[in-house]
C-alpha cells in the first residue's frame, strides 16, 4: 500500500488495516485486530516526545515501528500521520494464511487460533524482530498489503484497548467482528472514533 494510506488520522488507519495482510519470511496472516496510539495520549510511547526509542514513531508514515515489550516480545506497529506526529497502529492479532507449518515451528503451538493471537505471538510466528524496525511497509522486510477480495467488506467492531494502564477509556481497538483469532474477545462495541486525538 502506498504511503498516502498511512498519512491519515491514526484511528482511520487502525480501522482500515483490519482485513489487510502482513507478510514476512514466507509467512503471512490477515490482520484481525489493531490498536491506535497517538502522541496526545499517555499510553503512546511518543507521549514523552522525540527520543532515540521514539524516533521511528515521529518519522515518515508507512514505516514499521518494532519495539521490545517487557524485555521479551518484539511488537509490530505501522507508523501513521504526517512526519512529526508520533502515531502508530499496533498489530494485535492475525488470522494465519501462509507458512502455517513454519509458524507452528517458531511458536511451538499447534492450535491455529493461538498461532498469531496477541502482538508478541504474531511477531514470533512471522519471525519479526527488532532488526525490522524502521523498515518500509510497502517494500519490506515486513510488508503490509491491501485487503484480499474475501475481506473487502469486513465488519469492524470497536472496543477499548487492552494491556495498558493509561488512557484505558479510549475506544481505540478495532477487531474483525466474530473472528476466533482475536487476542481477547470484544467486550463492548463503542462508537468508532468516539474520541479523536
Amino acid at each position: 500500500m502506498r504511503r498516502a494510506f498511512y498519512e491519515r488520522p491514526v484511528l482511520e488507519v487502525a480501522r482500515d488495516l483490519v482485513g489487510c495482510v502482513v507478510t514476512h519470511q514466507g509467512c503471512s496472516g490477515v490482520i484481525v485486530e489493531t490498536e491506535a496510539y497517538h502522541d496526545s495520549e499517555p499510553a503512546c510511547h511518543a507521549f514523552v516526545g522525540l527520543t532515540a526509542r521514539t524516533r521511528t514513531l515521529f518519522g515518515p508514515p508507512g514505516r514499521a515501528y518494532v519495539y521490545r515489550s517487557y524485555g521479551v516480545h518484539a511488537l509490530l506497529n505501522a507508523v501513521c500521520e504526517p512526519a512529526g506526529v508520533g502515531a502508530a497502529v499496533l498489530i494485535r492479532a492475525l488470522e494465519p494464511a501462509e507458512g502455517i507449518d513454519l509458524m507452528r515451528q517458531r511458536r511451538g503451538v499447534e492450535r491455529l487460533p493461538r498461532l498469531c493471537s496477541g502482538p508478541g505471538n504474531l511477531t514470533q510466528a512471522l519471525g519479526i524482530t527488532l532488526a525490522d524496525n524502521d523498515g518500509d511497509l510497502a517494500r519490506g522486510p515486513v510488508v503490509i498489503s491491501g485487503r484480499p477480495a474475501a475481506w473487502r467488506s469486513v465488519e469492524v467492531a470497536v472496543d477499548r484497548r487492552i494491556g495498558i494502564t493509561k488512557a484505558v477509556e479510549l475506544p481505540w481497538r478495532f477487531c474483525a467482528a466474530g473472528s476466533r483469532f482475536l487476542s481477547r474477545p470484544v467486550r463492548a462495541v463503542a462508537a468508532p472514533g468516539a474520541v479523536q486525538p
